[in-house]
């Protein structure tokens, strides 16, 4: 199988990337705003830069190219930045998917045999405020309602809605990925990646007060590497049109990372709150049922423990 991963250079991308070509496919992968150094991401790919938002070239690309699975990461997914410019991330997040469908649906009417599975992985955000209304015992699937809370939020679920209007009215096989909290090596700007780096240079520099934010929130936080089966199982047997949450099933409360981070290093460290790392509106609980895709198979390989190990040892590399 020819796979065909846009933002192959995020976090998520970089990882796919690897996932795909050790199964075997041959993978072709697009980036414009790299993230990850190409030499980090360990596989038989081949990269071409490629911005989705030239409408014109993605439609040569896919004309030239025809993958059987589109894996769409391409984003600006930073909803903060997405406050400062709202209409880079809606010309990102929106008008690039558009050109990508745009590109397939044209490419299918001049090579009427061509129907490739187009997985596009949206965000949690979309369910923004309705979040709000549910507990541990009740969590949010599928049905929970669109109340995007920020300009990314509302992106990404135009960038969902454009998935099922494009398979409905065109027929194009989308999938829709509802990805909630998501972590691994080669994250940055999240509390597992923030805190294990800050514990690396603590380690080279000796010292044990660990800076911290708010540590009484839940949260469920999926290894990236369960985040890639579950996409490549999405392209073999998801059904087309749907979506599908993706999310940890273990919730716990933030003070469960520094604990994490403890039991790697050895080290027991002072805590230091900084009042600037409080969000005045920060979830109490940020999780979602994912039923859904576990009765397709899926399940989750990596522990909580494990991730954070394996980030520790990537800055450790990567600060030495």
């Amino acid at each position: 199988m020819k796979a065909y991963v846009t933002g192959s250079r995020g976090m998520v991308g970089s990882h796919l990337v690897e996932a795909l070509s050790k199964a075997g496919h041959e993978v072709v992968a697009s980036f414009y705003t790299p993230i990850v150094p190409q030499e980090e991401i360990q596989a038989n790919a081949r990269f071409v830069e490629l911005d989705v938002r030239d409408h014109e070239k993605m439609a040569q690309f896919i004309e030239t190219e025809r993958p059987d699975a589109i894996y769409h990461l391409a984003a600006q997914s930073f909803p903060v930045r997405s406050w400062e410019d709202p209409y880079y991330t809606m010309d990102v997040n929106v008008k690039g998917t558009v050109g990508l469908f745009e590109a397939v649906k044209k490419c299918r009417e001049a090579h009427p045999g061509y129907d490739p599975k187009i997985i596009v992985i949206t965000s949690s955000a979309i369910y923004g405020e309705a979040l709000l209304s549910y507990d541990v015992d009740q969590l949010p699937d599928e049905n929970c309602a669109l109340k995007p809370l920020h300009p990314y939020g509302v992106s990404k679920a135009a960038q969902d809605l454009l998935c099922f209007q494009y398979f409905r009215n065109f027929g194009l096989k989308t999938i829709r990925v509802r990805l909630f909290n998501c972590t691994g090596p080669r994250k940055t700007g999240d509390i597992t990646s923030d805190f294990t780096k800050r514990a690396v240079l603590l380690e080279k520099s000796g010292d044990n007060h660990l800076v911290v934010g708010n540590l009484t929130a839940l949260r469920a936080i999926l290894d990236v590497r369960d985040l890639c089966t579950a996409l490549m199982i999405l392209e073999e047997k998801g059904k087309a049109g749907e979506a599908y949450n993706v999310c940890s099933s273990h919730i716990f409360r933030m003070n469960h990372v520094v604990e994490c981070i403890e039991a790697v290093t050895g080290v027991k460290y002072e805590l230091v709150q900084d009042p600037k790392l409080l969000r005045p509106a920060d979830e109490r609980l940020y999780a979602g049922d994912c039923t859904k895709i576990k009765a397709l198979g899926w399940e989750e390989r990596y522990t909580y423990q494990q991730t954070v190990s394996d980030m520790i040892d990537y800055w450790r590399k990567k600060l030495a």
